[in-house]
């Protein structure tokens, strides 16, 4: 019984992936016209989640300050070296430029859904009532993230439905870790704690080497000021969202579950 709540947890936090279905009522010329603002709320979200919500919480699984860092910078690189092998081996253009970042930016997400996984998984094995609470947050802090995925998609090249069927599909391994939590809540200490790092590097240099480059190309200054404002909003949401007192509830309550 606890393992169908906990996969009925895990699909509605897959489902909030389709938030971007939203800009299907908005006119492309329009979101043309207002995507670099969304890709640096985008961009600032990732830093924020990176910084504020992922590598807070891997510092509960890795102790050793040193360590855990290490594990971020691997995850820096090794996205480096994915993104290296995608222009080497499927971009011979400069057409192609816009659209190596989009599939990092799904490999962090199936990477960062898994790991959501296996805290429900995990959490929804100990205590029913602490799953729904520990699901509660997650959609929470996931709804911005998701519109921000949808619109790295969107921005690299995909149509709006692509991109919603790529953004799903991805989120649906949050199912994925969940079964592996369920049947492993012994062993997501260690696993949890290479996992988060990683994402968080991960989404540290699809912001920093992909995204905010695309920024800085805006030569308006108004549009330019808007963008700024636009990316410090991002890392703000995720810090509110972070402080809330729903996410304090699920760090409380997730931490008795699991030790």
């Amino acid at each position: 019984m606890n393992l169908l709540f906990a996969l009925a947890a895990s699909v509605t936090v897959s489902l909030i992936s389709l938030a971007g279905v939203v800009t299907l009522v908005i006119k492309d010329d329009l979101l043309r016209r207002m995507i670099i603002f969304l890709v640096a709320f985008a961009a600032g979200g990732l830093i924020g989640t990176a910084f504020l919500d992922i590598i807070p919480e891997a510092a509960e699984y890795v102790k050793d300050i040193t360590q855990l860092f290490l594990y971020v910078v691997l995850g820096y690189v090794l996205f480096f070296i994915i993104e290296k092998y995608l222009h080497w081996r499927h971009c011979h253009s400069a057409e192609c430029e816009a659209h190596r970042f989009t599939y990092l930016n799904i490999v962090g997400d199936i990477v960062h859904n898994f790991s959501d996984g296996l805290i429900i998984g995990a959490v929804f094995l100990t205590d029913i009532k602490v799953g729904i609470a520990a699901t509660l947050a997650i959609i929470f802090h996931e709804v911005p993230h998701e519109i921000g995925n949808f619109t790295i998609l969107v921005y690299g090249g995909y149509s709006k439905a692509k991109a919603l069927f790529f953004n799903f599909l991805s989120s649906l391994f949050a199912v994925v870790g969940t079964v592996v939590g369920y049947y492993s809540a012994s062993k997501i200490h260690g696993f949890s704690g290479i996992l988060l790092p990683l994402a968080a590097g991960g989404f540290i240099y699809i912001a920093s080497c992909d995204l905010i480059p695309e920024l800085h190309k805006e030569e308006d200054a108004a549009r330019s000021a808007l963008i700024m404002v636009t990316f410090v909003l991002g890392v703000a949401l995720m810090y509110f969202l972070k402080m809330a007192n729903l996410e304090m509830f699920l760090s409380i309550f997730t931490r008795k579950a699991l030790f």
